[in-house]
Order: C-alpha cells, then sequence, then structure tokens
C-alpha cells in the first residue's frame, strides 16, 4: 500500500490529556488504514499507572501500541516543583535526548520497519519536543486538549508579555483576546497567568510562542461551539499554523476507567427517578472540598428540593455532614467515584453542577445536560466564561460561581441552592440551547460534518508530508 504513516504520539501524563489524545489516535486509525501510530509514555512518580488502559487500547485497536519509556528523573532544579504544568514542560525537555534515540532507534535504524515516521502529536505542554521532529527532518502538531478560547490566549500571551510588568492584575483589569468577543476579566484568567512570580508563568509563554512552530494545532472542539475563536485562526487576526478542530473527543466507553457499568445500586436508584428530574455533581479527578465547603454543599442540597446525586470525595461523615432527607425520602444519593460518561447518559439526570474541566463540558453537552458552572482551578474559569458569556445572549451554562478558588473562599449553602434551582427550572433558557449543541456536537463526527471534515484535511496533510 502506498503513502503509509507512522505517527508518534507524546501525550502528557495527567487522566485528562490523555484521554482525549487516545481518542483522535482511535479517529485517525478507524479513519485511515495507511496509518499506524505507536505511543511514548513518559514516566513518572507523580503519575498513576495507566496500564490497564492502555493495554485495552492495544487489545482493541489495530495499528497502535505502546512503548512506556525509561524513567529520568527531572534535574534537581526542578525538585521543588509540585506536579503540574511546570513539572510536565520540564520532564518534556529533559526527555528529548531519550525521545530522539527512540525514535531513531524505531525508524531508522530498523530496515524492517514497515512505515516511515511521519512525525509528531504532542501536547500542549511538550512543546519543547518540536526540537526533537525539527532534528529528524519530521512535522510536529501540537494535541490541544482544551478550548479554542484557551488556545488563543496562550497564542496572544508572548503578545502582550512585553507590556506586563509583574502582575497582570495590577497592569489591566480586562484583556483583549482575539479569540474572545468580549474584554476577558482576570479572575477568569488561570491562576499561573495572574502573575509574572509565579513558576509556571515563563512556560505559558513559552508554550504559546513554541505553537507557531509546529506544522499544525489540534483541537478538541468543534466549529459550532466555538465559532469566534475557531474563525479567528483562520481570519488572520492571529496568526497560526493550520488549526483543526476534530472534537469532541470523548471516551464513551469507559476504557480510561476500565468500567462503564453503573454500581448496580446507583444505576437502580436513578432508574427509579423521573426523567431529567435529578441533580448531579461530580468535580473531576481532582475536584475536592474541605469539610466546611461539604457541609455548605449539603445543606443547599437540601433546601433546594431537588433530586440529586452527587460524587462526594470527602466522606460525609467525618465531616459534620448535615442529616439532609436523602434517607428517609429517598431524594438523594451521595457516592464516591462514578463514571461520569455513564451517569450523564442516563435520562433522570437532568443537570450537572461541575467544575468544568473540558473534558466534562464535552461529555454534558454529548448528552444534552445543562450545567451550573463552579470552576475549580486550572483554565477551568476561563472554560465557564466562554460558555457562559461568550455563546450567545444566555450562554450554555448557569453561573453559580466563577470566582472560586478555595483556601478560606466559601461557595455558601444560598448559592449552591439558588444554582441548583436555576438549573433545574423547566423554563431555564440554558437547557434549550443546550439540546441544540447536542445535536449539533453529534452531526460535526458524522460524514461531511464540521470535524469530519477537519479530520479528513489533516490525514491528507499528514500522508501529502510523508
Amino acid at each position: 500500500m502506498k503513502n503509509r504513516a507512522e505517527l508518534v504520539f507524546i501525550p502528557a501524563m495527567g487522566i485528562g490529556h490523555l484521554v482525549p489524545v487516545m481518542e483522535l489516535a482511535k479517529l485517525l486509525l478507524d479513519r485511515d488504514d495507511r496509518l499506524s501510530i505507536t505511543v511514548l509514555f513518559i514516566r513518572s512518580l507523580f503519575v498513576p499507572d495507566f496500564t490497564s488502559y492502555t493495554n485495552s487500547l492495544a487489545d482493541s485497536v489495530p495499528r497502535l501500541r505502546f512503548i512506556h519509556l525509561p524513567k529520568i528523573d527531572p534535574p534537581p532544579s526542578s525538585s521543588n516543583l509540585q506536579f503540574g504544568d511546570s513539572f510536565v514542560s520540564v520532564l518534556a525537555e529533559t526527555h528529548k535526548p531519550l525521545v530522539k534515540q527512540t525514535i531513531t532507534n524505531l525508524f531508522f535504524s530498523d530496515s524492517d520497519s514497515e512505515s516511515p515516521f511521519a512525525g509528531l502529536v504532542i501536547d500542549l505542554f511538550c512543546t519543547s519536543l518540536i526540537d526533537v521532529g525539527n532534528e529528524l527532518g519530521a512535522p510536529s502538531y501540537i494535541f490541544f486538549a482544551s478550548t479554542a478560547g484557551m488556545l488563543g490566549l496562550m497564542l496572544h500571551l508572548p503578545e502582550v508579555d512585553n507590556q506586563i510588568d509583574t502582575d497582570f492584575k495590577d497592569s489591566v483589569t480586562e484583556l483583549s483576546i482575539p479569540s474572545f468577543a468580549n474584554p476577558v476579566p482576570l479572575f477568569v484568567l488561570p491562576l499561573p497567568l495572574w502573575t509574572k512570580m509565579d513558576s509556571n508563568y515563563g512556560w505559558y509563554v513559552y508554550h504559546g510562542r513554541r505553537f507557531r512552530d509546529a506544522k499544525g494545532i489540534i483541537l478538541n472542539t468543534f466549529m459550532e461551539l466555538e465559532p469566534t475563536a475557531v474563525n479567528s485562526f483562520s481570519g488572520g487576526q492571529i496568526q497560526t499554523p493550520p488549526v483543526y478542530s476534530v472534537g469532541p473527543l470523548i471516551d464513551l466507553q469507559g476504557q480510561a476507567y476500565n468500567e462503564i457499568q453503573l454500581e448496580e445500586s446507583i444505576k437502580s436508584w436513578l432508574d427509579d427517578q423521573p426523567p431529567a428530574s435529578v441533580v448531579f455533581l461530580c468535580f473531576g479527578s481532582r475536584g475536592s472540598f474541605h469539610a466546611a465547603q461539604v457541609k455548605e454543599i449539603a445543606i443547599g442540597l437540601e433546601r433546594s428540593g431537588h433530586r440529586f446525586l452527587w460524587s462526594c470525595r470527602r466522606s460525609p461523615e467525618t465531616t459534620d455532614f448535615p442529616k439532609i432527607g436523602r434517607t428517609e425520602e429517598g431524594r438523594g444519593l451521595v457516592c464516591g467515584w462514578v463514571p461520569q460518561t455513564a451517569v450523564l447518559a442516563h435520562s433522570a439526570i437532568g443537570g450537572f453542577v461541575s467544575h468544568c474541566g473540558w473534558n466534562s463540558i464535552l461529555e454534558s453537552l454529548w448528552f444534552g445536560v445543562p450545567i451550573a458552572a463552579w470552576p475549580l482551578d486550572a483554565e477551568q474559569h476561563l472554560n465557564a466564561f466562554e460558555l457562559g458569556r461568550e455563546l450567545g445572549e444566555k450562554g450554555l451554562v448557569v453561573e453559580l460561581r466563577l470566582d472560586y478558588r478555595g483556601g478560606d473562599d466559601l461557595v455558601t449553602a444560598e448559592e449552591v441552592e439558588g444554582g441548583v434551582c436555576r438549573l433545574m427550572n423547566s423554563d431555564c433558557g440554558v437547557r434549550m440551547k443546550v439540546k441544540d449543541i447536542m445535536e449539533k456536537s453529534r452531526k460535526a463526527l458524522k460524514d461531511n460534518g464540521s470535524s469530519f471534515m477537519s479530520l479528513g484535511s489533516l490525514i491528507k496533510d499528514i500522508v501529502d508530508e510523508n
């Protein structure tokens, strides 16, 4: 077969970045049998073992293989970094020689290699690995696991960096970013961008600059969801390499957690509830609250009067958890971890109180479940701002609290009650808009849909380049 091509994927080590890029790999391989993919895993003590997940993928997806690189400790200068953007960036930089040697051994030292090396697909925080692609004469594509709006911010950051002294909050009150129709308030920016003194700030600027060195940028979004942001890349407002919007990329099969079925007791309880009557509360793999905040949530749910399913990481028995009416009335259920997509797919779910991680947003929109936005960290505040105030008059989310940053801050029971009641109101304007986006998200991936066509353009560019 002519024009065979093998891509090397290098994901970041967090599950929120890993899952969507693996969904991209599955889409590419399903779409074109000329392609094959090798995934190189950078190992770290901070990262859980994803072996069961990768083994499941390797067994079920043809032409997909995984190589776990030997562990390399980051330099001593990074010893004070917690796992996060800076740590991932430093670790990627540290692994450049090993990544280059591994690719050389796979494709240039073995004459039996079936497919030529076609290029790298690297995570947004691993842009230093573009140097490896350049040294090997191969293109590098960025996989951007967040919104088109966030991509626009990171591309814009190097341009405004010289205009800022030490702190954004002391220099400007709002930012004008081409990927946003409205001025962006500082309080919704990721926390590292508030001040240049943050160790992550310099990496954000670095990555935003390096994006322009890539052959292309692959986005987990779709045109119909973020038209202003996506069009800003092709309209000349922001100079970028080609941007391919290929989302939504969602793990509907539950392979990442090796479990798609709901626990029988939870499923049975949901099956007994009326359609669209239950509000689901879940705050992501890193979302947890201190005891006082858990208590406020519980009181707010009790006062709201609505049925609820709450995935709560802190045990109620250890947090002075109020004895709300969930037991005698059967009105609510508090549980630990649940397979989120399986819950959102259930007909009883009528609303989702969420931290607004991008994967969670895309899953909720896919199933037509409106969101009450309670962002916690990372770029979640910007996601909530974009969906709440950028996308039409009423937006796509109910704003529960957009400026929450944890610590001594407390979202009160009154705020929780109000947010849940607005969300579950049958006349809520957001509800109809979300149903419309649900249809558009599914259409985008079908034949001749916007993401289907964008993925086709990406494949053509990869194969032509090869």
